[in-house]
């Protein structure tokens, strides 16, 4: 229970890498604010399935976060219903697939508000209060796009290699502050969406799930196993402890060799 008493905002964490995340910090004790798009009623239940089963805190606010002051709003209702922001993991995101001169500017424009502006917002929305404390873990979940390109993802791999770069003059104006700014960049992540492309992929060519899965990943990866979100969230716990206390602006990949190559 290393982050007892401490509070996490993690965007993007109804699902996915995100929910992930989410969980393997509140299995540490952290009080945590959800926040992203879905039923109602599941994320409800989710939230207090949490609840129950860490013995934490757990809140949730469906803030958009495209906009400025949606971000601001999110981390002020943090610091509000929970007391403080200790700990801010910015994962959500978006895609879109396009050649540059068919990219449409409005998914353009979508891509960037989320994958990178609301990064910028919510660390700008976060260090006052973690600068106040002295304390303070931000996680910037970027991807092994942060580092290389694929083509007809420009909007995405930009974004991403704005969020490495942000990460690292945040981790270097707080560098005395007692806060640690990093990024993490998986490589392909098996979640739900993942796993029902793969299953409908098998589908479609006659082949196996396992086979189409090692297709999948031998198009980037040379190791032919997914990064999982269990694998992100316990790297995100190793981030925020006593250990890692001087490990910051560092991009972490987590990718299956993906970048190495």
């Amino acid at each position: 229970m290393a982050l007892k008493g401490k509070v996490a905002v993690v965007t993007g964490s109804t699902s996915g890498i995100g929910l992930g995340i989410a969980r393997a910090l509140a299995a540490e004790g952290a009080d945590i604010m959800l926040n992203g798009f879905g039923d109602g009623a599941a994320i409800e239940a989710l939230r207090a399935g949490m609840a129950a089963e860490f013995g934490v805190r757990v809140a949730y606010d469906g803030a958009d976060l495209s906009k400025a002051e949606g971000v601001a709003g999110l981390i002020g209702a943090a610091e509000a219903e929970l007391g403080a922001v200790d700990v801010l993991v910015n994962n959500a995101g978006i895609q879109f697939v396009a050649p540059v001169d068919e990219f449409p500017n409005e998914k353009w424009e979508q891509v960037i508000a989320l994958n990178l502006s609301a990064v910028f917002y919510g660390m700008k929305a976060a260090i006052p209060g973690m600068k106040a404390r002295g304390w303070g873990r931000i996680i910037n979940i970027a991807s092994a796009h942060g580092l290389v390109a694929s083509a007809g993802k420009v909007a995405y791999v930009a974004a991403k290699h704005g969020v490495v770069g942000a990460t690292k003059v945040a981790a270097l104006e707080l560098a005395n502050a007692g806060v640690t700014v990093n990024a993490i960049c998986p490589g392909w992540v098996l979640t739900p969406l993942v796993q029902k492309q793969i299953e409908d992929r098998a589908k479609a060519n006659g082949t196996t799930v396992e086979e189409e899965k090692i297709k999948l990943l031998s198009e980037k990866q040379p190791m032919h196993k997914f990064t999982t979100p269990e694998h992100l969230g316990a790297l995100a716990v190793f981030l925020c402890s006593d250990g890692a206390e001087t490990m910051t602006g560092v991009v972490h990949s987590m990718d299956g060799g993906w970048v190495a190559q």
